[in-house]
């Protein structure tokens, strides 16, 4: 069948520039404009370059403090009073390790999912990189193909191009021969080429996004939490280590050296230096492991975002329903002959150059009839539902057809439409083809549509499908099906899906966001949704508090990926649908989200669990530093106690904790949540280990006094600290229970081996005091324990 270009007829009003060949550049052009630099050179950034990663991990403030009290340290004290730096080192050296694997990770899962154009070089299409194109390159783009550098259009075939993401306009505009194409906008309809005007940094969208590359992270509560604390945390260290420094080197008339090493004891403990080491790593591991099973994560926190989700939008073609589909019947209306019929359905196929799933279906079924000629084509798109094209046949007669959705080609009334509501209630597809007698230019081309035949097209349902729907019931996930099918039969795919519910047609919702939220809220599957609908219903569910995670493949789901919390594409969808979705499923399988869901749970409750750890630590050392300055005695540690109640109690079991599998689902108010178990631990435990210091001081006397006293002190933090990593290590599991034993033995095994006492400064004297010291811990881990579950009941996360 011949073909007649839609766009040939526009070249006299808008003339193609007359340096542009139809049949692009050639190798020797190309060469040159690589040569001159004329190329579209910006990088394609899904992470921080390494130099990023080193710098964001060793220049931070906290860093800065305690390399500065290190230095100082390895001046005046033993080197065990100096270990602190060491494990600054290694936590640093552990971050940038797990960060620079997840950097990898990234980039080569980029490259996978990168998009790659079409351009015309010496007469052929050939696929190339989004860095290879160059000035005046000829790229040709269809359905779903983003615009990725700007120029101006040369072809077009009932070219409609969405420019949205940089306008804010919502309707596709009409392009034409000449008329300029932004970087950034994607095609809705039709297809073209046009010529490369600007490239690399020049490019309209490159520049919006210099100041902002893809790294640029989106909401994460956890990161914005963690930044909050440490700013409080940062308020609560400096008066109270100005006054720790006073007291131990101007009130107290201590040796130098020895002052030093309590000031830095007290200082030190303060920094919870290794809560956000913790929170890279779970994050990077997080990538690495979901990069394994082919899941790419363009922005880190998209896995948090994604495990605080509480609705989750599916479009059904592509997600529930594998892309291709098969013609299972053809229905022949009002006595229409069954060959002409094909011959149709052949020729409507061959009409379109880029044929959705549906209309392939028909092109593989019918094969196209070479005398027909296309002389007039309107591809389909998501805001029509139809398709159409009108022909000269090979007896010299003319003829208009639209291929669509019956609902919307024929009136309510017509009978045709009985029959098929009748098969989509089996969960098939049903289009129309209608011979119509307007111009297919005319907005009421359909009126007066006299029906021809019903094509029925199978759907193939993805097998992974059902218990991924079953996955997200049971997380007390609200999957919403959202499609632009008729609504029975989407009814009817979700119901052998397993998904019940109360099916809608989206024409039938309300046009005011409280009522739409409403309709959300009670039904599950909707049917007949236009592009700007998806969107307004995710804007409905936000504003009802939901966090919604939206997913899809095709170009009528970008508006709505892009303002979903979270947007989740397929791998094999468009260019489009993937730039501006936070997580691309490479491997095009649904099934791959309950594993970005469980990861994100994992990551946000096992941070929220060691983050407890770290803030009870810091809120402690703050209150024994106010204490002590209050009553101008010693502090009671030297920086090697800390070092070892920290490590055991604190960053070996935190990382451990931070990376075990969690399934608990993600609620709000990180800070909150953190602060209500840590604010009252802190002082418990501060208070505690002071009381035990003070009669300690009252008991000992003598040379070695203040050893001794020590001694006592950490012997009760520790019991104390223990506790506190035995509450935060339930539900018990053999390993956690393993891992607080081992914890406890390590400690044991310094109190008991000569040369460790030595070396930590650590001896019990007598048996009185020790005894003494175990009961305030006891103690005091008995009302921690009443403490916490008060605070359960009483103060709401």
């Amino acid at each position: 069948m011949t073909h007649i270009d839609a766009g040939a007829d526009l070249e006299s009003a808008h003339p193609i520039p007359t340096d542009v060949a139809v049949t692009g550049l050639t190798a020797a052009e190309v060469a040159e404009r690589v040569a001159r630099g004329e190329v579209n050179d910006v990088p394609v950034r899904s992470s921080r370059s390494t130099v990023d990663i080193v710098r964001a991990n060793v220049f931070t403030r906290f860093n800065a403090i305690i390399g500065v009290l290190w230095v100082i340290m390895l001046f005046v004290a033993p080197i065990q009073d100096s270990l602190f730096g060491f494990v600054i080192l290694a936590n640093t050296g552990i971050g940038i390790i797990q960060e620079w694997r997840a950097k990898k990770t990234l980039d080569s899962l980029a490259v996978i999912g990168e998009a790659r154009p079409t351009v015309r070089r010496d007469g052929v299409a050939v696929e190339v990189s989004t860095s290879d194109i160059v000035l005046d390159d000829l790229i040709e783009i269809g359905p779903g193909d983003k615009a990725v550098v700007d120029g101006v259009c040369v072809e077009a075939d009932s070219l409609e191009i969405d420019e949205s993401l940089l306008t804010g306009e919502a309707d596709p505009v009409v392009k034409q021969p000449g008329d300029q194409v932004m970087s950034g906008s994607f095609v809705v309809a039709g297809g073209g080429a046009f010529k490369a005007t600007k490239v690399g940094r020049e490019a309209y969208a490159a520049q919006l996004a210099e100041e902002a590359s893809r790294f640029t992270l989106v909401h994460s509560e956890l990161r914005t939490g963690i930044s909050t604390i440490l700013k409080y945390v940062t308020w609560m260290m400096a008066p109270a280590a100005i006054g720790l420094i006073i007291t131990q080197l101007v009130v107290k008339d201590n040796d130098f050296k020895d002052s030093v090493a309590r000031t830095v004891g007290g200082i030190v403990p303060m920094v919870p230096e290794g809560l956000v080491l913790l929170t890279s790593v779970a994050f990077a591991i997080g990538v690495i492991r979901l990069g394994r099973k082919q899941c790419l994560v363009q922005e880190l926190p998209a896995i948090e975002g994604l495990a605080r989700v509480d609705t989750v939008c599916l479009d059904k073609t592509g997600t529930l329903t594998e892309g291709g589909m098969d013609v299972s019947e053809l229905r022949p209306l009002q006595g229409a002959d069954d060959t002409y019929v094909r011959q149709v359905l052949g020729a409507l196929g061959e009409s379109d150059p880029r044929p959705n799933a549906s209309l392939q279906a028909i092109i593989d079924a019918y094969p196209d009839a070479d005398e027909w000629r296309c002389t007039e084509s309107v591809p389909f798109s998501s805001a029509r539902k139809y398709s159409g094209a009108s022909f000269s046949e090979g007896n010299g007669e003319s003829s208009t057809w639209l291929l669509g959705a019956p609902d919307v080609l024929l009136t309510d009334d017509d009978p045709t439409l009985a029959e098929t509501d009748r098969l989509n209630e089996q969960g098939l597809r049903v289009l129309l083809l209608a011979r119509v007698t307007r111009d297919l230019d005319d907005p009421e081309v359909a009126r007066g549509a006299r029906p021809t035949a019903l094509v029925v097209l199978e759907q193939r349902l993805r097998p992974d499908a059902a218990d991924t729907l079953r996955y997200f019931e049971e997380q007390n996930v609200r999957p919403k099906v959202i499609s632009g099918d008729n609504a029975v039969s989407v009814g009817a795919v979700a119901s052998k899906l397993g998904l019940s519910g109360t099916t809608v047609d989206a024409r039938r919702l309300p046009s005011d966001k409280d009522g739409m939220a409403d309709a959300l809220d009670e039904g599950t599957v909707f049917g007949r949704v236009t592009p700007q609908q998806k969107r307004d219903m995710v804007g409905a569910l936000q504003s009802k508090g939901h966090t919604v995670a939206m997913t899809g493949d095709g170009v009528n789901d970008v508006l709505a990926l892009k303002d979903a919390d979270i947007g989740v594409s397929m791998g094999s969808g468009s260019e489009a649908t993937k730039a501006v979705a936070q997580i691309v499923l490479l491997n095009n399988s649904f099934a791959t989200l309950p594993a970005v869901v469980a990861e994100g749970r994992r990551v946000i409750g096992n941070i929220t669990r060691v983050a407890t750890l770290f803030l009870v630590k810091t809120v402690y050392s703050v209150l024994l530093a106010i204490l002590v300055v209050c009553s101008q005695v010693e502090y009671p540690f030297l920086p090697r106690h800390l070092t070892l109640l920290s490590t055991l109690t604190i960053g070996v079991p935190a990382f451990f904790l931070a990376l075990a599998p969690n399934k608990e689902r993600a609620r709000p108010h990180f800070v909150r949540r953190v602060m209500r178990y840590s604010i009252p631990g802190g002082v418990l435990a501060g208070l505690a280990t002071f009381a035990t210091y003070l009669i300690a001081r009252h008991y000992y006397t003598g040379e070695g006094s203040l050893a001794a006293e020590t001694s006592a002190a950490t012997l009760t933090l520790f019991l104390i600290s223990m506790w506190v990593l035995a509450i935060i290590a339930r539900p018990y599991t053999w390993w956690r229970i393993l891992l607080v034993a081992a914890m406890g033995f390590g400690f044991l095994v310094v109190l008991v081996v000569p040369w460790l006492q030595e070396f930590f400064a650590l001896k019990l004297v007598g048996v009185t005091m020790p005894w003494m010291a175990v009961g305030i811990a006891v103690v005091a881990a008995a009302v921690l324990e009443v403490l916490w579950r008060w605070v359960d009941r009483r103060v709401p996360a």
